[in-house]
């Protein structure tokens, strides 16, 4: 191939990701809104409210991330199933991520109601401890609705139409908002829920998106032909096994992610309550920048899985490597918005009438700059993950989880903090270096099996 075929190989690949790309990151950016109003509300309570919150959300991402591996196994499937236009096969792979759904929901459910106590026995301040568990109760019975349009999300990725899940999530903003409003402070004659009131407005609206993505899914014309109420009720063990298989890696490798953050807020909740709320701040905003490369991923996956379904050697390395150069230029731009900006976003989370607000966010502000690089290899290996996962290699990646995730990333962040006195930067010190080696890893792993399958196929 010359040169100039090469190049317009590229951009096509480009613009054909970034086409499949931008409904994704633009649900993405209402799940950012919808998160950002939650947060910014809470904090005007106070300081406690917004430290509290920062355990909750651990206590409850922890325990939501698990099932996200088994639902973003969906995508290669159902991608693969697209691709050789077998409807039934892409079926059956929502209708088991809807089951699946269902079935994770319910431990979750039960670990969120005890949350409380989970952050006692890690050594938190029970006053902390107990408004974390007034946000976790209302939560707590939005999990299976919200895993459940995660399957759905994932199917409509996969067969190339993202777009009603992005509508869906646009018309949820402001309803969003409104309801975080009225049940946070009592508005209109609603008894003042707090923190309680945020997590029963994210349950109302988890409901909401849930059962708008299931009638577009089953009754939307373009998805018509799938009949994906079909058979609803039967259960497919073999499929079942292949999203198992596919995905439990993943979700084993998320749930170190997110449980080294969660150990990471731990950490910075033995120093002080101000030093959590910074801490806090910054997470949310990593958080926050993550559901761009996220979505990208689930384009990757497909992307990926769509080269497979069609036997196409080389299309499967540049579906991935265009993915990931896309999603972390578009990441190292917000970053640099974020580090131009991080007085400016850490008072926009805490207010300055909160007391010790100014020295919260003064270290709030320069947790962002120490975590620039966190942000951008974050982006590189989430995509890489995607694309990998598109292959179904899902098992290698975990083992490189436990490695950089937690013999590097932790111990540095443990060390760095209490032991060499550098405290809540010694502990973004060691995330980003622990991040930056999984991303090497996930990217040059991804290179090697896709020239492998270039040349096998």
């Amino acid at each position: 191939m010359t040169r100039s075929a090469a190049g317009h190989r590229f951009a096509v690949d480009l613009g054909d990701t970034a086409k499949l790309a931008l409904p994704i990151l633009l649900t993405q950016a209402g799940q950012i809104a919808m998160m950002t109003t939650d947060l910014v509300f809470i904090g005007r309570i106070g300081a406690e409210a917004l430290a509290a919150a920062a355990l909750a959300s651990r206590v409850y991402l922890v325990s939501f991330t698990f099932s996200l591996g088994l639902l973003g196994a969906i995508v290669p499937l159902a991608a693969q199933a697209f691709t050789a236009n077998n409807l039934a096969l892409a079926r059956r792979a929502l209708r088991m991520g809807l089951w699946a759904a269902l079935m994770l929901s319910l431990p979750i459910i039960a670990f969120v109601l005890h949350g409380e106590q989970t952050l006692l026995a890690f050594g938190q301040a029970p006053d902390a401890a107990r408004l974390a568990q007034q946000y976790l109760f209302g939560l707590a019975w939005g999990v299976a609705p919200a895993l459940s349009f995660l399957a759905i999300r994932s199917f409509m990725c996969a067969v190339n139409r993202p777009q009603p899940a992005l509508w869906i999530t646009l018309a949820a903003i402001p309803a969003n908002a409104l309801l975080v409003y009225l049940l946070v402070y009592g508005k209109f004659g609603l008894p003042r829920l707090e923190l309680f009131g945020a997590g029963l407005a994210t349950t109302l609206v988890n409901c909401a998106t849930f059962l708008a993505g299931l009638c577009f899914a089953a009754m939307h014309r373009r998805f018509r032909d799938y009949r994906v109420l079909a058979h609803l009720w039967r259960f497919d063990w073999e499929l079942m096994r292949q999203l198992i298989v596919i995905g439990m890696p993943i979700s084993i490798a998320s749930l170190m992610g997110y449980g080294l953050l969660s150990a990471a807020t731990l950490l910075a909740g033995l120093m002080s309550t101000n030093v959590l709320a910074a801490h806090q701040i910054a997470v949310q905003v990593s958080t926050i920048l993550f559901m761009i490369p996220f979505g990208i991923s689930i384009a990757a996956a497909a992307r990926v899985g769509h080269a497979v379904g069609r036997n196409d050697g080389p299309g499967i390395q540049r579906a991935g490597l265009v993915a990931i150069l896309f999603g972390v230029v578009i990441t190292a731009m917000l970053t640099l918005a974020v580090i131009a900006t991080r007085f400016e976003i850490a008072e926009l989370f805490l207010g300055k009438s909160a007391v010790h607000a100014e020295a919260t966010i003064g270290l709030a502000a320069k947790l962002l700059l120490v975590g620039a690089g966190f942000f951008i290899t974050d982006a590189a290996q989430s995509i890489a993950a995607g694309s990998l996962g598109g292959l179904k290699d899902t098992r290698v990646p975990l083992l490189f989880a436990g490695i950089a995730y937690w013999l590097i990333g932790f111990s540095l962040s443990y060390v760095l903090s209490l032991k060499i006195g550098l405290g809540a930067i010694g502990i973004w010190i060691g995330l980003s270096i622990g991040k930056a080696v999984y991303a090497a890893l996930l990217v040059v792993r991804f290179q090697l099996l896709a020239i492998r399958l270039a040349r096998d196929i």
